[in-house]
């Protein structure tokens, strides 16, 4: 079985047909729906991209990887997706986006050269390369956000759009407005206009298009992460999509006034911060939203594209498909835009499972409410590629028993991290509370009902009760009324806190096969007379003494 592991950067988890909203039809992602299983409850380890990714890519949280910022390598020798599914026979191929930033020193220090296959996997996230763009060609007076290649600009310029250094800028994600002035897509007032690009040659329609070249050439068992950088800003998407969705279609902002009062200093530090102002304003939902429904229709057709080619060769049946997402966005609920803390908005993400093997047939076209987390996905493709999960390493669990109908003994609650200590809000906060890079992290717990936020640096938690207020807007954690379910959750993030996370190269299993087993290497030691042990462990230590040399 070969697996489609297809991320969305950015995508909310209520912006699909499938999952309720009201005005966007995405009858692709229902397709895959409709054959699989929809995670209802899905939640990222860190609303972060880089951090996210790296979760998803090791099976592990952010403070056992370390990758916990966007650019912050991921050191060398951590195991990630490819590593695992080699070992079973399976080769990991990317084709898109990863945000992973290479431990160019770590591989420095041991000699490893970016040139040599091990060396590229490890520069690479363990992934081989079919073809990567992070899609930020961003250009700045300090010069690019990313110094590396760009494949899609240089397929921009064989398409014949060489009149700019940075078509991607200028032509991807840009539009056009009054005596042809380049209109940005980086301004929110830009967002409703179509970007000046043919949208074949868009992003999201030229990585679907290098997808299928790469189903029509590979030889499996292969697992590929196809990463589209889109729905993600810049909010602009090509013809027809820029005009599906208007004024009519953007519901209002789900925040409330009483979030305005006593706020968590963190909280405010995003309400506060450049985006959150941006998304307070109604002129810029209005543009905004529309734009990013229309870049999800097109993710969504494109979607069909892949789905058609699967379905013609007859590859559907034996190939696994997943569609999740890194993260979601705000959009102006809770007075934020972006992503970053816990809120649904943020930290959860759809994702959706189809395997097509008989096993799955009983939960086709169902949805399934257990707690998942991001981290479940690298079990899942362990086990599903035919192999043992290796639970000293991965820290997520299979959802393969979930996909076969069973209801297995699952876990009581949830994790998420953010470190924001590199960010401008961590700065602010910095200056202000006079905090320490280990003073900016934040977890989250979450049992179903309760979602708790933990802030480090002397803050007092946040909660939430989302069954009797699912908007979490009701900030609990501003009295001492519900001390007990905060001590209950605080017990849960103690509990996560002792889990042994680090001690990667054994696991229990050859620790339990390890035991008493010294003695047969003739390790003896706490003895009085040899009697406490079976005589043939003493045979080399009794008897005859050997002669002393001459003098």
């Amino acid at each position: 079985m070969n697996i489609l592991f297809i991320m969305y950067d950015q995508l909310r988890f209520d912006y699909l047909s499938c999952a309720g909203h009201p005005h966007l039809q995405t009858p692709n992602f229902d397709r895959v729906a409709s054959m699989g299983v929809r995670f209802t409850n899905a939640y990222v380890q860190s609303p972060i991209c880089g951090s996210s990714r790296m979760s998803y890519y090791t099976g592990r949280y952010p403070s056992s990887h370390g990758a916990q910022w966007n650019n912050f390598p991921l050191r060398v020798g951590e195991l990630t997706l490819g590593d695992h599914l080699r070992k079973l026979g399976m080769d990991c191929w990317l084709i898109g986006k990863t945000h992973m930033h290479a431990d160019t020193e770590g591989m420095k220090r041991l000699g490893l050269d970016e040139d040599s296959v091990i060396g590229a996997r490890q520069a690479e996230c363990g992934f081989d390369v079919f073809i990567r763009d992070d899609g930020l060609w961003a250009q700045g007076i300090a010069g690019y956000y990313d110094e590396s290649r760009s494949p899609y600009n240089e397929y921009l310029k064989s398409k014949g759009y060489t009149d700019s250094d940075n078509p991607w800028a200028d032509h991807a994600n840009a539009g056009v407005k009054e005596r042809n002035q380049i209109a940005s897509g980086w301004m929110y007032e830009n967002a409703d206009k179509p970007a000046h690009i043919h949208e074949p040659d868009s992003e999201t329609a030229w990585l679907t298009s290098r997808t299928i070249d790469f189903m029509k050439q590979a030889t499996g068992p292969w697992c590929a992460h196809v990463s589209y950088i889109k729905p993600h800003w810049p909010y602009i998407v090509p013809a027809p999509y820029h005009d599906m969705f208007g004024h009519d279609h953007v519901p209002a902002p789900r925040r409330h006034p009483v979030e305005l009062e006593n706020t968590h200093p963190v909280f405010n530090g995003y309400m506060e911060n450049q985006v959150g102002q941006a998304f307070q304003r109604d002129e810029v939902r209005q543009k905004v939203i529309p734009a990013y429904m229309g870049l999800i229709k097109q993710c969504d057709d494109h979607l069909g594209r892949i789905l058609d080619f699967l379905e013609d060769t007859g590859a559907m049946d034996d190939t696994m498909i997943v569609l999740t997402s890194d993260h979601g966005d705000y959009l102006g609920d809770h007075w934020m835009g972006e992503k970053s803390l816990f809120h649904d908005q943020s930290a959860k993400v759809p994702m959706i499972i189809y395997d097509p093997r008989r096993k799955a047939n009983a939960t086709r076209g169902t949805t399934c409410d257990a707690l998942v987390e991001s981290l479940d996905i690298a079990a899942t493709f362990v086990e599903a590629a035919g192999g043992k999960v290796p639970e000293h390493i991965l820290e997520g669990r299979s959802l393969l028993p979930w996909l076969n109908g069973e209801r297995p003994k699952w876990r009581e609650f949830l994790i998420s991290e953010f470190d924001y200590s590199a960010s401008t809000v961590g700065r602010t906060l910095a200056e202000a509370y006079c905090l320490k890079p280990k003073d900016c992290r934040l977890f989250m717990v979450y049992d179903g009902c309760w979602k708790m936020m933990h802030a480090e640096g002397g803050f007092r938690p946040m909660l939430f009760d989302l069954q009797n207020d699912p908007d979490e807007f009701i900030d609990l954690g501003k009295t001492d009324a519900h001390a007990d379910v905060i001590e209950r959750l605080y017990g849960y993030l103690a509990q996560w806190g002792r889990r042994m996370s680090q001690r990667v190269t054994k696991s229990d299993e050859e620790i339990e096969n390890m035991r008493g087993k010294a003695g047969f290497k003739g390790v003896l030691p706490f003895m009085y007379d040899g009697t406490e042990v079976p005589a043939p462990l003493i045979k080399h230590y009794v008897g005859r003494a050997p002669k002393l040399p001459e003098e």
